[in-house]
C-alpha cells in the first residue's frame, strides 16, 4: 500500500505540474503531512539521481527529467508489486492449464503469500471482462473466450496510464517481451488516420491511440496463435473496406497477419469508437446509419435537457451526430468495450455545467435505450454538448464597451476598427466618446477604453494608445476576464448568502461510512427545514452512483437531477481529514438542493462554487479557518471577493 501512495504522489505533482504543500498533499492521500515527507524521500531514493521531486518554501514539485528516469527505471524492476501483476497475468493468459502457485512464487523470488495476494489483486480487475479465476490446489487458471482475456489486457494497460492518457511503456510492461516493435505505433497511426480519411470519414484523436492499442494487443496475441474466430456474416460495405486497412497496415508495421476474426472484430472497433462522418463524406451518410429507436431516445433527452437547463442545444446537426455517437455508444456496452477519455476529469473540473447537462443527457438515454454509459462515455457526450453551446455562447460572452479618443481627423475610427478587428471575440463597442472632456458619470459600458487618462481610476477603464498596440490588447483582454470574474462571483455570493444556513452546516463530517451516508446525513439536514422530501436524498444517490460528483480535487456536489425542493438550499460538511469520494479524495461536501423557480440560478450557483473550490489555495483557507459556520461564511466570501 505503501508503494502505491508513493506512486498515487507522484501521479499528482506530475499532473499539477505545479508546487503544492504537504497538507494539500496529504488531504488528497488521505494520510498525514508526515506521511507526505517519507514518500518523498523514498521516491527520491528510488530515481538514480535522486531529485525526482523538488522540495522548497511552496512545498513539493515534480521534476519531470527525474520522474521519466524513475519510471523507466521501475519498469525494469521485477521486484515492484506493479510489474508482478503484469507477470502474473501474462503467465495466467498464454497457459491453457494455469499456473503453478509455488513454482511461479520461486521463479519471482516471492513467498508464496505474497504471490496469492498478487492473485487477489488479478481477481480484482476480473470484474466486468467476462473472465474468471479458478483455483484447484497449487494451480491457478484463467476461464474465458479470448475476447475476455484482451479485455483483461485493455484493462491491465489502461490502469497503468496515468489520467487516462495513452502511455507506451504501460502498453510495452503489459505486452511483455517479445511483443510487436513499439517504434511501429506513430508510423502505424499515422496510415491509418490517412486511410480513414480518404474513405470520408472524421477521425476522434481522443479515441483513436486506444484503438491501436488494441490492434496492437490482437497483434501480439495472433503472434502468439490467439486469433479470434471468424463470425460467418457478410460486412456491411464500410466495415468489409475498414477490416481491409487495418489487414494491409497490421502486416505493414507489425508483420502480423490477421485473420478474418481479428479484422472484422477490429474494423467494428474502429467503426463505433473513432470515426463519424466527415465533412467530405455524402449528405445524410450520418442519418441513413442511424437506427430510428436511437434517434428518437437522443431527440427526446436532448429536447428534455435543453429545458431543463435553459441551453440552446435543440439543433438537427447537434442531434444527429449526436445520435451516430450514441448509437456507437450503444455496440461499446454490448462488447463491454468502453472508449476511454484523457480529458474526462478537466472537463469535469473546468466545466461541470455543460458535464451535468450530459450526465442528465446520459441519465435519460440508460432509461430508454437500457444500456449503461460510464464517465469517460459522458465525458464524450459533455465534448458534443460543449461544442455546441460554443456556437451559440459568443454573443452572450461579449462585453460593451466604450471607446474614449478626441476627434482628430479619422483617428477614432481607425481604433475602433483596429478594436474590433483585435478584441471583437472579447468586446463589441456601444459608443466613442470624442470629446477631451466626456461624462465619465454617464458611460455606463462594461469597459472603457480611453487614450486620455480619467479623472478616476476604474477597474473598467483601461488605458490604450491611439494606435493600437499588441500591449493594449492584454490589458484590454486581462480586464475583460476581472469584469466577467467579478461579476460571476457577485452573483454567487449573492446567491449562497441566501442558501446557505447555519442550521445544514456540519465541521468534523465523517466520511468513513462511505459516500452514501455523506449524503444521506446532509440530506437529514435538509429534509428537516422541510427542503426536500425523502425521495430527493435517495434521487441524489442514485445521480452519484451514475457519476462521481466530485468535480475538484476538493469539493464534491452531490444533488438530484430533478429541481424539485421546495426552495434553493445548500447543506455544507467539511471533514477534519479528506473524505474518499468516487475515486477521488475531497474536503467539502455541498448537497445542493434547487428548486423549479431558482433554475435560472442553477448555472451560476453550480458553476462558479466549482471554480472557488478549484484553486488550492482558497480550498485550505477556507477549510483551516471555517470552524464554524459563521467563520466558513466569512471565508468563503473573503475568496470570492478576492
Amino acid at each position: 500500500m505503501t508503494r502505491e501512495r508513493q506512486d498515487r504522489l507522484l501521479s499528482l505533482l506530475v499532473r499539477d505540474n505545479d508546487w503544492a504543500t504537504a497538507a494539500t498533499l496529504a488531504d488528497a492521500l488521505g494520510v498525514t503531512p508526515r506521511s507526505i515527507r517519507s514518500y518523498v524521500t523514498a521516491l527520491n531514493s528510488r530515481t538514480p539521481t535522486g531529485d525526482a521531486i523538488e522540495s522548497g518554501p511552496q512545498g513539493y514539485r515534480a521534476h519531470r527529467p527525474a520522474v521519466a528516469a524513475l519510471r523507466a527505471a521501475g519498469g525494469q524492476d521485477s521486484s515492484t508489486p506493479r510489474d508482478r501483476l503484469h507477470f502474473v497475468v501474462r503467465a495466467l493468459l498464454d497457459a491453457d492449464d494455469g499456473i503453478d502457485v509455488f513454482q511461479t512464487a520461486d521463479g519471482l523470488h516471492v513467498s508464496a503469500a505474497t504471490l496469492e495476494a498478487d492473485l487477489a489483486r488479478v481477481r480484482a480487475l476480473l470484474g466486468g471482462t467476462g473472465l474468471t479465476l479458478e483455483r484447484s490446489a497449487a494451480r491457478g487458471r484463467l476461464r474465458g473466450t479470448e475476447v475476455a482475456q484482451r479485455r483483461l489486457l485493455s484493462r491491465l494497460a489502461h490502469d497503468e496510464m496515468d489520467e487516462g492518457a495513452f502511455d507506451l511503456e504501460a502498453l510495452r510492461r503489459t505486452l511483455g517481451s517479445g511483443a510487436i516493435d513499439p517504434d511501429a505505433f506513430g508510423p502505424f497511426k499515422t496510415a491509418l488516420v490517412a486511410d480513414l480519411g480518404a474513405l470520408g470519414y472524421f477521425v476522434n484523436e481522443y479515441g483513436i491511440s486506444d484503438v491501436v492499442m488494441h490492434i496492437a494487443i490482437a497483434a501480439d496475441r495472433v503472434s502468439r496463435n490467439r486469433a479470434l474466430e471468424a463470425v460467418h456474416v457478410d460486412p456491411q460495405p464500410a466495415q468489409a473496406a475498414i477490416a481491409d486497412i487495418l489487414g494491409a497496415l497490421t502486416e505493414r508495421y507489425f508483420g502480423v497477419t490477421l485473420g478474418e476474426g481479428d479484422r472484422q472484430h477490429l474494423a467494428t472497433l474502429v467503426l463505433t469508437r473513432v470515426v463519424a462522418p466527415g465533412a467530405s463524406a455524402p449528405a445524410g451518410m450520418a442519418k441513413a446509419r442511424l437506427e430510428p429507436a436511437v434517434e428518437q431516445a437522443v431527440r427526446e433527452v436532448v429536447t428534455g435537457a435543453a429545458a431543463e437547463f435553459l441551453v440552446d442545444i435543440e439543433h438537427e446537426d447537434f442531434i444527429l451526430r449526436l445520435a451516430l455517437h450514441v448509437q456507437n455508444l450503444t455496440h461499446r456496452a454490448r462488447e463491454q468495450a468502453w472508449s476511454r477519455n484523457p480529458l474526462t476529469k478537466s472537463i469535469k473540473s473546468t466545466y461541470p455545467m455543460i458535464f451535468e447537462v450530459a450526465v442528465y443527457i446520459a441519465s435519460g438515454l440508460q432509461e430508454r435505450l437500457g444500456v449503461p454509459i460510464l464517465d469517460d462515455e459522458i465525458a464524450y457526450i459533455a465534448m458534443h454538448v460543449g461544442g455546441r453551446l460554443e456556437r451559440s455562447r459568443r454573443a452572450d460572452s461579449l462585453l460593451s464597451a466604450t471607446i474614449v479618443c478626441p476627434g482628430y481627423y479619422e483617428l477614432h475610427e481607425l481604433l475602433r476598427s483596429s478594436v474590433d478587428r483585435s478584441l471583437g471575440q472579447a468586446v463589441e463597442v456601444v459608443g466613442v466618446e470624442t470629446r477631451v472632456d466626456p461624462d465619465w458619470n454617464s458611460i455606463d459600458t462594461d469597459l472603457v477604453l480611453t487614450t486620455i487618462d480619467p479623472p478616476t481610476p476604474s477597474e473598467r477603464i483601461v488605458r490604450i494608445q491611439p494606435f493600437l498596440t499588441d500591449a493594449d490588447v492584454e490589458r484590454v483582454t486581462a480586464a475583460a476576464g476581472r469584469v466577467r470574474r467579478g461579476r460571476r462571483l457577485a452573483r454567487l455570493r449573492a446567491e449562497l448568502e441566501r442558501y446557505l444556513d447555519a442550521s445544514a452546516f456540519v465541521r468534523g463530517l465523517d466520511g468513513t461510512a462511505g459516500e452514501e451516508a455523506v449524503i444521506r446525513h446532509l440530506g437529514g439536514l435538509l429534509v428537516a427545514q422541510g427542503v426536500i422530501d425523502d425521495g430527493y436524498v435517495e434521487r441524489t444517490i442514485e445521480r452519484e452512483r451514475m457519476s462521481s460528483t466530485a468535480f475538484t480535487d476538493a469539493l464534491a456536489v452531490p444533488h438530484a437531477l430533478g429541481m424539485t425542493a421546495t426552495r434553493t438550499s445548500i447543506a455544507i460538511g467539511i471533514g477534519e481529514q479528506s473524505i474518499p469520494w468516487g475515486e477521488a479524495r475531497v474536503q467539502v461536501v455541498a448537497l445542493v438542493a434547487f428548486s423549479e423557480s431558482d433554475r435560472a440560478a442553477f448555472q451560476t450557483v453550480f458553476e462558479q462554487l466549482v471554480e472557488v473550490f478549484s484553486e488550492r489555495d482558497s480550498v485550505q483557507r477556507i477549510v483551516r479557518r471555517g470552524v464554524d459556520f459563521a467563520g466558513f461564511l466569512d471565508e468563503l466570501v473573503a475568496v470570492i471577493d478576492g
